[in-house]
């Protein structure tokens, strides 16, 4: 028996079986949540976040530091070109020997500093919240976008299969414009401009179909992964616009935007910075403890001069009353930063109540638009069906029937341009609330 072609056979059939899951499973179909998850557990804006999140943590550990006792040391040497003496009368005492080596450690506790190390950690902790804020505050902008890029694709998906139908149709009516000038039922210039138009709408779907590769780039990007992917996704089976009540969505933007919650962080930040600055009014204790050696020998271990060890504890306390006015010209100058970011907080109060409201009047006119754009649809559809009936009857023009299939374009784009935009205005106004809306429905 000859081996040599069941070698072949049997290596055939290796390879196959290889490469079969690559063949047989194209890229997974992504749902809208499972865009959301990937988005948020690999964004660049929302790692920068976590990282100054950490950063302010390592702050506040550095903070709570100082209320612990800090050691210090040092150690000399000094070579005398003289020996040290001191006069007694007539005598020359010696002081100390010609190389003279000292050292010592320091221990400095603070027991009283006018509530500046307290207030520090204070605004440390501050700034671990504002931090937290800003973390939120990245999920809602990366959330808003994936939502946007997902939908946009759905957009460019139906227009680009507008635009495929489009190709179909005129194909078609271009094919009957043949046969009917090839019978003298129609003028060559009928059939010239069934031509053209196809030829313009095998161009837009050229350009329907860029869009689309675009519209899968943008959301590639938000999702960390290679632009070219041919990411995939699923279509929304139905939309059930619910209703909101513009009072309700306002008072939970003012309550959620993060925003507005670290502009309350600012105003606790500035009460702090202010007590910081009045700190300087009061003294500062600290309870200080120090352990020397003084010799001749580099460890310091010999003194004919003197002992050559000694220790103290120190009681040390520092005022600092008069300085031209600098303490309190500091607690006015927070006193007027405390006031702008107030100000600035009912700025941004305003600023966000007519956000919601635009977002709010955006959303009820997609979710209006929705309904006529179906009732027109159904129209077009029926409009431009008679008409192609009526051609082929020779009771309608070429211009009838390329008119028709434009109003049925139009309507299409218009309906998904609604729908889709619904949903894109949905992930607005859940934006500008600032996360759940669902305490904004209204009673029914």
């Amino acid at each position: 028996m000859n081996r040599q072609p069941l070698k072949r056979i049997i290596f055939i059939i290796a390879v196959s079986l290889l490469l079969t899951p690559f063949a047989a499973h194209p890229a997974s179909v992504l749902s809208l949540d499972q865009a959301i998850r990937i988005a948020l557990s690999d964004s660049t804006i929302i790692n920068e976040a976590l990282s100054k999140y950490n950063a302010a943590l390592e702050e506040k550990k550095s903070a709570f530091a100082d209320f612990l006792p800090k050691v210090s040391g040092s150690y000399s040497y000094s070579r005398f070109e003289d020996q040290p003496y001191s006069m007694f009368g007539n005598t020359m005492i010696p002081l100390s020997s010609r190389d003279y080596y000292q050292w010592n450690f320091t221990v400095v506790q603070p027991i009283f500093t006018g509530y500046a190390l307290y207030t520090k950690h204070q605004m440390a902790k501050l700034v671990i919240d504002l931090k937290e804020v800003e973390k939120g505050l990245a999920i809602l902008d990366v959330t808003k976008s994936v939502k946007t890029a997902y939908f946009n694709i759905l957009v460019a998906e139906k227009f680009l299969r507008v635009a495929e139908e489009t190709v179909e149709n005129l194909g078609a009516h271009v094919r009957d414009a043949e046969k009917f000038y090839k019978h003298g039922f129609i003028p060559y210039n009928d059939l010239l401009q069934s031509q053209v138009a196809l030829a313009n709408a095998v161009q837009h779907r050229e350009k329907a179909n860029s869009n689309l590769e675009m519209a899968v780039s943008a959301l590639n990007m938000h999702l960390r992964m290679d632009m070219n992917r041919p990411t995939r996704v699923a279509d929304v089976a139905e939309v059930f616009p619910s209703a909101y009540r513009l009072e309700r969505l306002v008072a939970t933007a003012l309550q959620n935007r993060p925003e507005l919650k670290a502009l309350h962080i600012a105003l606790q930040n500035a009460d702090q910075a202010i007590r910081l600055a009045k700190s300087s009014y009061y003294p500062e204790v600290a309870l200080i403890g120090r352990y020397e050696r003084m010799g001749d020998n580099a460890v310091a271990s010999n003194n004919d001069y003197g002992n050559d060890h000694n220790a103290s504890v120190t009681l040390q306390a520092k005022w600092r009353f008069f300085e031209w006015g600098k303490t309190g010209t500091e607690v006015k100058k927070y006193l007027y930063e405390k006031t702008a970011v107030q100000e600035q907080l009912k700025r941004a109060e305003d600023g966000i109540s007519l956000e919601v409201k635009n977002a709010f009047l955006n959303r009820e006119v997609a979710k209006k638009n929705i309904k006529t754009a179906e009732a027109s649809l159904g129209q077009a559809k029926e409009n431009f069906r008679l008409t192609n009936l009526q051609y082929r009857e020779q009771m309608a023009t070429t211009s009838d029937v390329l008119d028709a299939r434009t109003i049925l374009s139009q309507a299409q784009t218009n309906y998904y341009s609604a729908l889709y935009g619904y949903l894109i205005s949905e992930a607005e106004l859940e934006r500008v609330v600032g996360g759940d809306i669902s305490a904004g429905i209204a009673a029914r």
